[in-house]
Order: structure tokens, then C-alpha cells, then sequence
């Protein structure tokens, strides 16, 4: 297989993104595996005392916003749903996270959450899911390089619209990334996303 990144170039993640290369071929170039199946996702299972009010809230306003550009999608839908995250986990968030392992592996993570054993990277797009997902392969390498953390084996991160989310598991001792082939809507699979999500830094 012919070689995705030049070894004298220098690359930033959404730079990667406007690439387009399969998410699987990135992966394998970085010396990581990736298959595509269902992911079984633990949720929580506590309460999520205000998962009703966050649903009403998104419902009454989606009639009266255009979700044309990502700005509008982070504003409106991921930055609620990020929000209630952090009231449910207490986890730290950096937006527009600046991070560099390499020239090959650096730029800005749109949201790192982390409590003091896990840590989750969401990477917002305004389309395209599928090279979003090559992105999102990039930032969870340089996230694995970056934090050397035995505590967490598997580091979740990922990949939404505002109105559609996905995942990719990396369990890091083998380097093997599972790309999740369902989907979560919002508002439609709020209470289910936002079960994956707490359950990934509890």
C-alpha cells in the first residue's frame, strides 16, 4: 500500500480530514489495526435527573435554527449535550485543545473531557462522517502516544454532527481500533447517547 503521509510533510488533524484517506488505511500507516463492527457500549445505569428537561430544551428550539454550518450545530446541539456531560461527570473539558505528539500528529481537539482516569475526545463535523472518522483515528493515536495512562486500556472517542453521533473503541495494548457501525440521534437517542457517554468517564 502506497504511503498516506509524506515523512517530510507536515500534517495538523483537519488537515488529514481533507486528505481522504479511509479511516483503515490511516490506521495501519500509524502501525494501529481498525475493523468495522457493532460496539456492545456500556451505559450507565444510575439516574440522569435532567436527560427530559435537556430533551425538551433541544426540541423547542431545533424548529428555529439553521444547522447548515458546523458553528451552528457545535452552538446549538453538541455544546448542550457536552455541557450536561460534564454536570453528570465532573469531568474537565478543553475545547479547541491544542495537542502535538509528531508532525504527523497535532492540531486542536474540538473537546477533550477528562476525569482523573479517563478520557473521551468528541470531534464535532458538519458532514461527512466517514473521513470524519479518519480524523478522529488521528487525534485518538495522539492521544494514546500523549497520555500514558494504564488505568484507562480502552479510550472511546467521538464523531458527531450535533444530530448523529458514532464511536471507535482503541484498545490500546493491542493498537486495534473497532469504528462503530451504528448511530445515536439527538433528540430522538438522547437518553441512550448520554448513558454511553457518563458510562465512558465514570
Amino acid at each position: 500500500m502506497a504511503q498516506v503521509l509524506k515523512s517530510d510533510q507536515s500534517y495538523t488533524f483537519s488537515r488529514i480530514f481533507d486528505l481522504k484517506i479511509p479511516a483503515d488505511e490511516l490506521a495501519i500507516e500509524l502501525g494501529y489495526t481498525l475493523t468495522r463492527q457493532r460496539l456492545n457500549l456500556p451505559r450507565f445505569q444510575g439516574e440522569l435527573d435532567r436527560i427530559q428537561e435537556l430533551r425538551a430544551r433541544i426540541e423547542e428550539i431545533l424548529p428555529y435554527v439553521d444547522l447548515a454550518s458546523e458553528t451552528s450545530r457545535r452552538e446549538v446541539l453538541i455544546s448542550r449535550v457536552v455541557s450536561e456531560l460534564v454536570h453528570y461527570t465532573k469531568a474537565q473539558l478543553r475545547i479547541e485543545y491544542p495537542i502535538k505528539v509528531s508532525t504527523q500528529l497535532q492540531g486542536y481537539l474540538d473537546y477533550l473531557l477528562r476525569t482523573q482516569t479517563e478520557l473521551l475526545v468528541i470531534e464535532a463535523k458538519r458532514q461527512d462522517l466517514d473521513y470524519g472518522f479518519t480524523q478522529l483515528i488521528a487525534e485518538m493515536v495522539a492521544l494514546d502516544q500523549w497520555n500514558k495512562t494504564p488505568e484507562q486500556p480502552m479510550l472511546l472517542g467521538a464523531i458527531t454532527t450535533g444530530t448523529v453521533w458514532q464511536f471507535a473503541w482503541l484498545h490500546r495494548d493491542t493498537k486495534h481500533f473497532e469504528q462503530g457501525l451504528g448511530s445515536y440521534r439527538v433528540p430522538e437517542d438522547l437518553d441512550d447517547l448520554m448513558r454511553i457517554l457518563v458510562a465512558a468517564l465514570s
